[in-house]
């Protein structure tokens, strides 16, 4: 009997075990009791025990339990010889099935309890980041899109729910007790059931210390990182493969829509016009710009390279390669490429030939901007970057900051490098990108003082910390490497700090070589593995991300601000402009420019319009002024001279031709030049009345000296000018009185003109006469009395032979000067001569004048060739003869002036015009005033609030 109680009793303590156990942990392995086979027979079914009343909120026993009562059973001594049956195989088979699903649903909540414990630990381990959002990749904070970390938290059971849960740990252990004393004195001695115990992870985990915690939890954490950056990387890498091939695809047109701007290009567009309007860079312009500073060789080009996805720059050992401002757009297109602002020629950056004709370019723009005598340039070079997965922002590199001042520099080049980065960094909404070598001392570094004073509290300077690898190995305290990202080592302050790698130095290595030599670095540097680096803070990948991120913010607190302010600039200068200038249309300098293009245009054509007597009758004139001399000097007074009708004709042949040879065609053609450029000038320079602008004067004195220094005139004109020249002057005969009597008259005026210069040479030599004395209260030098003495001999020579030869003889000339002498007038001999030389020449010019008059009835002895006459007129013949071959010439030069050297005038003036209108400075330096400026000004203004506006309209859209 007692063996079949406390059998019984066993059975009930086994059921209340594995229904509090199933609550906690899961199902128990089935009980399974070893009792003798004889007293199974001997059980009876005791009566049933009232159920106990369920507490609210406990939870009932599994279902498969449920439904089957608890029943005592009572034993009867066994009869002898009795077999008992095996009544107890279905409960067996079930029990065997419902195994599993107790360990299913107990491995659950046990399960369930440890992962929230462990994500609880874990959670308190990592630090607030809240603060540095706008640093860490925005992957991190995406994950809630993944897993929905709060169902899951709401899924796992509290403390308090858990507690009551729990079973009465005091009783358990008192009835497992009981069970091992029953199976104690049992016939088989193995364990009666095998439990999970969820307590003994816990108990291990508790051995570990709390800084192998902190080091497995770092670790996971970097692995974590590494393993959702590789993942980012991929979904990066086919986002830009599919953006490439949508815009390969607009760009073929299959869409059959225009694409729009991108954002930054349009805010890269305004940027531009600010840099034309304002090129001092005043404070006016306070738009958002990345400015790149650093020493000299910190790294910034290569950080900016990183950024761009491609080695775009100059390079050079320890010399100054950036030599002027480059401003680079980054924005996203299909393919990766350059190009620039004033260009229409595209680098593709995927290939290493166009690599290097872009940083010769780059290098020839800089150069070009640097003025003779200086180093560097504020002139900046605007270049668009384009490419997939471009980070879209604009980027200044500066030219890097020096100590010292190097031979082959300008004395003033480090006075120049730093006012231009003031001139950058003092712009309150711009974002210092502050380099600093990590391969040398701190100390040395001379932009962090630079910085701090354009950025003392830091809220808009990200500092960056390069050759972090070669910083590592050279340093002996790697804490100084934490102290700087820290912010402690200097005194300046900044929104964030980075350290990345560009390389190991080699210029030839590609950007995704050092983008993996980079990322391999920091995976196994002590750095991050010591915690002095925390993972955001490294990799260009992520620096690119940070700016970017803060770009943006930047641009969208303070562009509103800066359309607020150029809509009051422009509502002040249309105010000044209709006070000023009430009548006049807005034009600015191109606008006038077109204007005085047109007029001048007109003018050049109006040169055609003039008649051809106009054109002949001032090419003679002008030609005679300058053969005039030539003729009567050294062709017809030597010939007239000789006395005699043979020689004289043989003397003036010889004497045409050697000119007609020589010097007539070519001072021909230079008259004709003169007299097109005074023509051309007299239309360009005279005023047109009411329609005249005098601001157009100094443009169009300009075009017409630049167009005459490029104008020449045709080669071939000479030759046939020669030609032309010589048969009018073999040609001897007058047909008719008319001409005759022009000839007389050309003669007369040619010998009037020569003997009213010869007089005031005269008069100058011996002084005024007796009434300018008396009137005027002159009188005579010595020289002059000595002249006028010498004068007076002389004509009483003449009077005494009045066809005395042109030259004195030696006897003439000593007898003057005795005479003279006896007088008390010491004279030089040649003094005498040319004394003589005006006296004769007065002489014979007024006997040829009178000649004149007696040749004008001779036409009829010359008519009948009557060459022994005594009245010889061959001087007349070659007056007329001069007098043709200059009407000739004059109709000949005019067909070359109206039938080429117009239009080839026309079209240097064309020329002209082109090259002023690309020449900005040109334009500036020759349309100048008041007006011009201020139109100017309207027009960038409006310009630049017209793009601004576009691109906040743009803005709110993608918000």
């Amino acid at each position: 009997m007692w063996r079949a109680r406390r059998a019984a009793e066993a059975c009930e303590v086994c059921q209340s075990l594995v229904n509090a156990h199933y609550t906690v942990q899961g199902p128990l392995p089935l009980l399974r009791l070893h009792l003798p086979s004889r007293s199974l027979h001997h059980l009876r079914p005791l009566p049933a025990r009232p159920r106990r009343p369920q507490l609210p909120g406990s939870r009932q026993p599994f279902s498969s339990l449920g439904p089957l009562p608890l029943r005592r059973w009572k034993l009867s001594p066994a009869k002898p010889g009795y077999q008992p049956r095996r009544h107890f195989w279905p409960a067996r088979l079930a029990a065997r099935l419902l195994r599993l699903r107790y360990l299913l649903l107990g491995s659950a909540v046990g399960g369930g309890y440890t992962a929230k414990k462990t994500f609880d630990q874990w959670k308190d381990m990592v630090p607030d980041l809240s603060d540095y959002k706008w640093i860490v990749p925005d992957f991190v904070w995406q994950l809630d899109e993944y897993i929905d970390l709060e169902k899951l938290s709401k899924a796992l059971p509290d403390s308090e729910s858990l507690a009551k849960l729990l079973p009465d740990l005091d009783k358990l252990s008192g009835s497992f007790s009981l069970l091992k004393d029953f199976f104690s004195t049992g016939t088989s001695g193995e364990t009666a059931f095998r439990a999970t115990d969820a307590s003994e992870s816990d108990r291990q985990f508790k051995k570990v210390s709390d800084k192998e915690k902190v080091e497995q939890l770092q670790e996971e954490l970097l692995r974590t990182q590494l393993k959702y950056q590789r993942i980012l990387e991929r979904l990066e890498k086919e986002n830009k493969e599919l953006r490439k091939l949508v815009l390969q695809k607009d760009d073929k047109g299959i869409h059959h829509r225009h694409l729009k701007k991108s954002l930054i290009d349009m805010y890269s567009e305004v940027l531009d016009v600010l840099s034309d309007y304002d090129a001092s860079y005043n404070t006016q312009d306070h738009l958002p710009r990345v400015v790149v500073v650093g020493d000299q060789s910190a790294g910034k080009t290569s950080v900016l390279e990183m950024i761009a996805q491609a080695r775009i720059f100059p390079r050079g050992s320890g010399e100054m390669m950036t030599r002027s401002p480059v401003k680079v757009t980054l924005s996203e297109g299909p393919h990766h490429v350059a190009l620039f602002k004033d260009s229409s020629r595209e680098f593709d950056l995927t290939k290493e030939e166009d690599l290097a004709a872009l940083r010769r370019e780059i290098e020839l723009r800089m150069r070009k901007n640097v003025k003779e005598g200086c180093t560097v340039s504020p002139e900046t070079i605007s270049l668009n970057v384009k490419g997939p997965g471009l980070q879209r922002m604009v980027l200044v590199d500066l030219p890097g900051v020096i100590n010292t001042v190097t031979s082959g520099m300008a004395p003033d080049t480090k006075e120049t490098i730093f006012s231009i980065s003031k001139a950058y960094m003092q712009n309150p909404n711009a974002i210092i990108l502050c380099i600093q070598d990590g391969s040398v001392d701190a100390e040395r570094s001379i932009v962090t003082d630079l910085v701090s004073q354009m950025d003392p509290h830091g809220r808009r300077t990200i500092f960056v910390l390069t050759k972090v690898d070669l910083a590592e190995k050279n340093v002996a305290s790697p804490s100084r490497i934490q102290q700087i990202i820290e912010g402690k080592l200097f005194p300046m302050k900044a929104l964030g700090y980075f350290a990345v790698v560009t390389g190991k130095g080699n210029s030839s290595e590609s950007i995704e070589a050092i983008r993996d030599y980079e990322e391999e670095f920091f995976q196994n540097s002590k750095l991050l593995k010591t915690s002095m680096l925390k993972a955001h803070q490294v990799t260009t990948r992520n620096l690119s991300l940070a700016v970017s991120d803060c770009f943006w913010k930047m641009v969208r607190e303070s562009v509103e601000q800066q359309a607020d302010s150029f809509k009051a600039t422009r509502f002040n200068l249309e105010t000044e402009w209709k006070n000023n200038f009430p009548r006049l249309r807005e034009l600015d300098r191109n606008e006038l420019f077109e204007k005085a293009k047109n007029e001048i245009l007109d003018e050049v054509i109006s040169l055609s319009q003039v008649t051809p007597k106009h054109w002949e009758e001032i090419l003679q004139q002008m030609l005679w002024e300058r053969v005039s001399t030539h003729v009567i000097e050294n062709i017809y007074l030597p010939a007239a001279q000789t006395m005699n009708s043979g020689t004289f004709n043989t003397t003036v042949d010889i004497k045409l031709k050697q000119w007609t040879d020589k010097q007539l065609p070519a001072k021909a053609v230079e008259v004709a030049w003169e007299t097109l450029q005074e023509e051309f000038s007299r239309f360009m320079t005279e005023p047109k009345g009411k329609e005249h602008d005098d601001i157009f004067d100094k443009l169009k004195q300009e075009v017409k000296e630049e167009s005459v220094k490029r104008h020449k005139w045709n080669d071939f004109a000479e030759d046939s000018l020669r030609v032309i020249q010589h048969n009018a002057l073999e040609d001897r005969s007058i047909t008719d009185k008319q001409q005759w009597d022009a000839a007389i008259y050309f003669m007369e005026e040619a010998l009037r003109g020569r003997l009213r210069d010869t007089e005031a040479v005269l008069e100058n030599m011996v002084g005024p006469d007796w009434k300018k004395r008396w009137m005027n209260w002159m009188g005579r030098t010595q020289e002059q009395s000595v002249h006028n003495e010498t004068k007076n001999e002389l004509e009483k020579m003449l009077k005494c032979n009045e066809e005395h030869p042109a030259y004195l003889a030696s006897d003439e000339i000593t007898t003057v000067r005795k005479n003279l002498e006896s007088r008390g007038v010491e004279v030089d001999p040649c003094l005498i001569k040319d004394t003589w030389h005006q006296v004769y020449r007065r002489h014979f010019l007024k006997t040829a004048l009178s000649h004149c008059n007696l040749c004008r009835r001779g036409f009829y002895y010359y008519q009948r060739h009557f060459v022994d006459s005594e009245l010889e007129c061959n001087d007349v013949v070659l007056f007329w003869r001069i007098q043709r071959m200059l009407s000739i010439t004059a109709n000949t030069l005019r067909q070359q002036l109206t039938n080429t050297e117009v239009r080839r005038l026309e079209k240097n003036v064309k020329e002209v015009l082109e090259d002023f209108a690309e020449d900005s400075e040109k334009k500036m330096k020759l349309l100048t005033g008041k007006r011009v400026q201020l139109a100017e000004d309207l027009k960038k203004v409006r310009e630049i609030q017209e793009k601004l506006d576009a691109f906040i309209e743009a803005l709110h859209q993608e918000k």
